[in-house]
């Protein structure tokens, strides 16, 4: 996925999973590296990690309770 898509998806995503659940975002974009985590830090959820695995960018997000 392209940005901002991964960005959009994951909060359409967050809304259906509990506080302290973890999130996998899975994209092609090199950019959702710094959009991703810039969203977490905005609307309390924090990056767990993110891997580079051939072409796909894997971020794993702790879900928090809304800011």
């Amino acid at each position: 996925m392209l940005c901002p898509m991964p960005v959009i998806r994951a909060q359409n995503r967050i809304k259906t999973v509990a506080e302290g659940d973890i999130l996998e975002v899975i994209c092609t974009d090199p950019g959702a590296k710094n959009d991703v985590p810039a969203w977490c830090r905005i609307n309390g959820h924090e990056v767990v990690s993110i891997e580079t695995q051939d072409d796909e960018i894997i971020i794993k997000i702790a879900v928090g309770g809304e800011p």
